[in-house]
């Protein structure tokens, strides 16, 4: 196994770590872009199954999901995490956006400050953008037109857990954001993939566009479709282009 990679493994199951080139490279940033519904949320639980089943630590940060409900959609696609979350492989934690409680309306700081949530070797945040939405300084760096400033704190700091061997993997809606808020965290991704759907009779079709894939030497496809199948999960389509 290459010590530049983090392989998705699953090899028997789908061909999606062929299609990805082997892995996410270690110490990388990357973002994972769509719409509503569009699958995002389903690529990085495939991701941090792959992961956990090659035997990295992984945390996963969901901003929708709480443990219960992110357990059932595991198992409902055949990823099933009980194992890793009970050998404490995988962290799973619920990022609460209520804002009438004590503390809250931070959801930035609190993330930032928590020391456990960082230890893994790849974090997961879905979805990023309801993050930064719900916090009240980000919030009001964006109403003083100060997006980009607002950007750069949090940006160093993915810089310094990259440069440390972490890799940080951001799903994002972009339709939730302007472009001066998502242009920033765009440009420092060392992978940026943006996930399209499309209603094709009674299925939908999806397709992963990869827009940037840094530091990989295996070739990556550019466009890869794939199907969500329940009891299967992610099933990577012929019909994709390479």
């Amino acid at each position: 196994m290459s010590d530049k990679i983090y392989s998705l493994g699953l090899e028997d199951r789908d061909r999606l770590t062929e299609k990805i080139g082997g892995g996410i490279p270690k110490g990388s940033i990357m973002a994972i872009e769509a719409e509503y519904g569009g699958g995002k949320s389903v690529i990085s639980q495939r991701f941090a199954y792959g992961f956990c089943e090659e035997g990295y630590r992984v945390t996963y940060l969901s901003s929708e999901l709480r443990a219960s409900s992110f357990i059932e959609q595991m198992d409902s696609l055949n990823y099933n995490v009980e194992g890793h979350l009970l050998d404490e492989n995988l962290l799973f934690l619920h990022a609460y956006m209520e804002q009438r409680q004590e503390g809250g309306g931070k959801p930035l700081s609190k993330i930032m400050d928590a020391k456990m949530m960082w230890k893994a070797d790849v974090i997961i945040i879905d979805t990023f953008d309801a993050i930064l939405r719900n916090d009240k300084k980000f919030d009001h760096l964006v109403r003083e037109s100060d997006e980009r400033q607002g950007a750069l704190e949090i940006i160093s700091f993915f810089r310094d857990l990259a440069s440390a061997g972490k890799t940080i993997i951001l799903t994002i809606d972009p339709t939730t954001l302007n472009d001066e808020v998502l242009s920033p965290f765009r440009a420092i991704t060392d992978v940026h993939l943006q996930i399209n759907m499309e209603e094709i009779g009674n299925d939908i079709s999806r397709t992963i566009h990869v827009n940037r894939f840094s530091g990989m030497g295996q070739q990556v496809g550019d466009r890869i479709g794939f199907s969500v199948r329940p009891d299967i999960g992610v099933v990577v389509e012929s019909r994709s282009v390479t």
